[in-house]
Parts: C-alpha cells; sequence; structure tokens
C-alpha cells in the first residue's frame, strides 16, 4: 500500500501514526529526498531504504506513539560505522505525528445513551473502544473512529486500556456498574472516569465501594453524576452532548500532561460548588 493509502485509511479508522520523510540526501544513500514511510504501532508502509537507518527511524517513531508526542521531529543520520551501512553518506528525516488521538476512551454499555454518545466522540481526535457483552445492542454502522467490543467479560476490558485513559460507563446493569467501578479505581491511572446516575446512585456506591476498602480520595475523582450540568435535559441525546462537553473539556486541560495516581483535572475545571 503507498504511504498516501496508506495515511488516508489509517486516518479512518481512527489509528495513530508517525510519517517519516527524508528531506536531505548528502552522498551514496539508498533512497532519494522525499522518499516516505508511515510507521504504526505494529506495522510499516513504504520504506526509507531498510538496514539499520530504517529500523532506528521506525524506533524513534513508536517512541514517539507511546509518549502520544504531537511535535515534529528532525534527525540527522550518518550511513558510516556507527549504523552499520557500508553507503557513506547523509540523510535528514522528518517525523511527523499523524492521527494521535488526545483521549483513549472506553465507553461501557451499547444502550440508548451509548448510541447517542459514541458518534459525538468519535468525531473528536479520541480513539473510542464501545464496549458491551450484548451484540445485537450495537447498531449496524458502527462510527468512524470506534471499535466494537462484544465480550462476555466486560469487567477484564479495564486492563486493556492505556493508562491515562478516560472511562464512561453506563451499562443495562448496577452490579456490572459496580465492578467496572471497582476495576477502574483501583487501576488508579484514569484521566476521567464518569459513571451515568444520580447522586443517589453515587452515595449507593461510594457506601459499597467504601466496604471494600477504596480510600475517599480515589471516590471523589469518580464523575457522578458525570457531564455539565449546565447541559440541561433528559434525552440520551442531551445528556450525551452533556457527557462529551466534560470530556472534551478534560482532555483540552490535561493534554500532554502525565496523569498519575491520585490526581484529576476534571475538578479544576468546575466551580467549587461542583467539585467532588
Amino acid at each position: 500500500m503507498s504511504w498516501i493509502s496508506a495515511l488516508a485509511d489509517l486516518q479512518q479508522q481512527g489509528e495513530a501514526c508517525v510519517l517519516v520523510t527524508i528531506i536531505e540526501e548528502r552522498g551514496s544513500t539508498p533512497r532519494n529526498a522525499g522518499s516516505k514511510m508511515v510507521v504504526t504501532a505494529e506495522r510499516i508502509f513504504e520504506t526509507i531504504g531498510g538496514g539499520h537507518l530504517e529500523y532506528k527511524a521506525m524506533e524513534m517513531a513508536r517512541e514517539m506513539l507511546a509518549t502520544r508526542s504531537q511535535d515534529t521531529r528532525l534527525e540527522r543520520f550518518s550511513l558510516g560505522a556507527s549504523l552499520g551501512q557500508c553507503c557513506g553518506g547523509a540523510t535528514v528525516l522528518l517525523f511527523e505525528p499523524m492521527g494521535q488521538p488526545q483521549a483513549q476512551i472506553a465507553v461501557f454499555g451499547a444502550g440508548h445513551v451509548g448510541r447517542a454518545l459514541v458518534p459525538l466522540l468519535a468525531s473528536l481526535p479520541c480513539k473510542v473502544r464501545w464496549i458491551d457483552s450484548r451484540e445485537n445492542e450495537f447498531p449496524e454502522h458502527i462510527p468512524a473512529g470506534a471499535q466494537k467490543v462484544v465480550n462476555d467479560e466486560v469487567v477484564d476490558e479495564v486492563e486493556n486500556m492505556p493508562p491515562g485513559s478516560y472511562y464512561i460507563v453506563m451499562t443495562h446493569n448496577h452490579q456490572l456498574d459496580l465492578e467496572l467501578t471497582a476495576a477502574i479505581l483501583k487501576r488508579g491511572d484514569f484521566a476521567y472516569y464518569g459513571l451515568i446516575g444520580s447522586k443517589t446512585k453515587r452515595v449507593k456506591f461510594e457506601h459499597r465501594l467504601r466496604e471494600r476498602g477504596f480510600e475517599e480520595t480515589l471516590m471523589a475523582r469518580m464523575r457522578c453524576p458525570m457531564g455539565l450540568a449546565e447541559v440541561k435535559g433528559k434525552l440520551p441525546v442531551e445528556i450525551a452532548v452533556s457527557i462529551a462537553g466534560e470530556v472534551i473539556a478534560t482532555y483540552n486541560a490535561s493534554f500532554g500532561q502525565d496523569v498519575k495516581k491520585g490526581e484529576s483535572s476534571v475538578a479544576k475545571l468546575l466551580p467549587a460548588s461542583r467539585r467532588s
């Protein structure tokens, strides 16, 4: 697949990549200036000449993906003994992150609100995993940028998310909501956790979580009720807009920062009266 076709496909799939371009060549080099290679976490498309140069370029590109870097990068390489290539020339590579999502989001539940929310999130610079045990609850067409995940053991999917992820829980079962909450809080490395429900539901959940040994400071990071209070209404789309607004506010505030256990950015966005 050509690099430009690969970029288009990856953008539609919502998969991040790095475009590597030779922007300068001096002396003998394996490929000419303008040659490009697309690197994802697991694949490459096209080539910049192979050998150790290409290996080092892939390594650097994947480091950028792992750290979710948004900055372009220039690197100069001498194609001599240090790279184990006999060309003897030199080349300069440009690394450009493409389609790096600002938020990795797990949405648990394919009910009415989930079906209204996921298309909104998928249209943002986010990568969405939409999770439910009931395959027939999902719509026929899943939005580009969202991945449908059907798993009978829904709670297991919590561990499949990277650190700093966003979690939104809105399943059809309160006990499942509780088990998901416990698994997410136990990880403690989330950027945002929202649980659908009322203040009464929160009180009940906090009581049961307290019995399991969860600390108050950790439970305080849970958004329940979730969403922006300024967005009124009880229609699924109104609730979805409210939740999406809170997600946007959170990643705008915290993007590019490491999320450590015990930290939360969403409280900084809200008036004191709404901070949990």
